[in-house]
């Protein structure tokens, strides 16, 4: 029976009854689990670098994405048995041969439905450990504490205790392509089962500055870029994974470093939004990157006055359109309140048309108030048209430097009556509304409780 209780984006919950045989089953998994964490311990407590290691964390990450040290013993064991040595002539070469995909690994974008790494590592002597010995990228408890700190924790190591030259020979840099390309593909597996997982999105991360720091800007790049192909089509599978969205902002950032030898992707990026938002206004997310990028676009593009007026006008008439359709989309709500605190609160900051005069400002507000007046004759029982308008016209006396007039106030008390009788769970904030600006003698002379 469907759960009535939560939905994840639309997606409802299920429950079911399990026989007696599928208890037993579950049980004989739990036990082969924890004997398979038990040899993985004592395995590492000999030698990280132990090839037998790099297949039980393999086996254990299937199990279980979420087991975070397993993914730092990862990292120590590819560190100390591959990640060590890279100069031309070494042993890594045939090392990470053997340990790799193929010469002809396909990129991580072209293999969402592809297998789990069986990479295997060799033995080499014990890691060295970083000046405290236990730190890692991105290793921290429940409790927000290093994992160096948590009981029964398995010895992690500092990210910068990989090498950070680069080979030139031509093998050893193909052979660390495969390399990466392979660990990277483990992961694919496991983001498919469990997107939201912090802890896979950080190790692609970590296998990704690897990438950098050991391969020629060239090849790290190819790598990067793949990965960017990846979070489109996460985003495919899910639109609103947020998780993927600040993934996809850290590879678009890290392809415009000059360590990729990047230029500025924001016109691309902000014709994404664009694509995003039109599959999708729920899509709270699209609608973020769409505001961060605003800036940056119209910086690049050089443009003028004129040129950011009109594209203010062509983002409100989007807008609009957008709230004609969902006038009860939350994301919506947060986009125009974006707009509007850009024509109000436009001082000592980047905003989409700074050369606006005040009474430009108070004339798209005025106008903004009125369309959503508008909205509120076939919607009036969307408790977001209420608070906008509440919010607009205070904003609007806030831009003109004066208290809400007469006419305002009885507005003002009136929506107010009507998001407490929506929204009561909230009834301390309209309260305190009502207390800041004077509106609770509007509501008595009104007559309304």
């Amino acid at each position: 029976m469907a759960d009535q209780g939560g939905s994840q984006h639309g997606i409802a919950r299920t429950s079911r009854v399990r026989t007696e045989a599928q208890k037993q089953a579950e049980l004989g998994k739990i036990k082969d689990y924890l004997e398979l964490e038990s040899q993985l311990r004592s395995l590492v407590a000999q030698d990280v670098s132990s090839p037998e290691v790099f297949k039980l964390t393999s086996r254990l990450l299937r199990l279980n994405p979420e087991y975070y040290t397993i993914w730092n013993v990862r990292r120590r064991s590819l560190i100390s048995s591959l990640l060590s040595e890279s100069s031309p002539g070494s042993s890594l070469s045939k090392a990470s041969a053997t340990s790799s995909a193929t010469a002809t690994t396909p990129s991580s974008s072209a293999v969402l439905s592809s297998s789990s790494s069986t990479a295997t590592l060799p033995s080499r002597d014990p890691p060295k450990t970083g000046p405290n010995g236990t730190t890692a990228d991105g290793a921290v408890g429940e409790d927000g504490a290093p994992e160096s700190r948590q009981p029964q924790q398995i010895n992690t190591v500092n990210e910068s205790d990989g090498l950070k030259t680069v080979p030139e020979d031509k093998n050893s840099q193909k052979n660390l392509e495969n390399l990466f390309k392979s660990e990277l593909l483990f992961t694919i597996p496991l983001l498919l089962e469990s997107p939201k997982c912090y802890w896979i999105w950080s190790y692609r991360l970590w296998i990704l500055r690897q990438a950098i720091e050991h391969l020629l800007p060239s090849g790290a790049r190819l790598i990067w870029e793949d990965e960017l192909k990846l979070a489109s089509k996460m985003l495919i599978k899910d639109k609103r994974n947020f998780h993927a969205w600040g993934y996809r902002r850290q590879v678009v950032s890290q392809l415009e470093s000059i360590e990729l030898e990047g230029s500025s992707m924001a016109e691309a990026e902000f014709a994404y939004t664009t694509k995003m938002v039109e599959a999708d206004l729920s899509n709270f997310s699209a609608w973020h990157s769409r505001s961060k990028l605003i800036p940056r676009v119209l910086s690049e593009r050089k443009a003028d006055d004129v040129t950011r007026k009109d594209f203010l006008e062509k983002e409100l008439n989007i807008l609009r359109e957008a709230l004609n359709v969902g006038p009860e989309d939350q994301s919506l709500w947060y986009y125009h309140q974006f707009l509007m605190l850009n024509l109000v609160d436009f001082v000592g900051h980047s905003t989409i048309a700074p050369g606006l005069t005040i009474e430009d400002r108070v004339t798209y507000v005025t106008c903004e108030i009125d369309f959503i007046k508008d909205l509120l004759e076939d919607y009036d029982d969307v408790k977001s048209i209420y608070e906008a308008l509440l919010d607009d016209t205070l904003l609007l006396s806030q831009l003109e430097e004066r208290k809400p007039d007469s006419s305002e106030s009885s507005d003002l008390a009136e929506w107010l009556r009507k998001l407490k009788e929506l929204d009561p769970m909230r009834d301390g904030r309209w309260n305190d509304v009502e207390r800041d600006y004077g509106l609770k003698g509007e509501i008595i002379a009104a007559g309304k409780p």
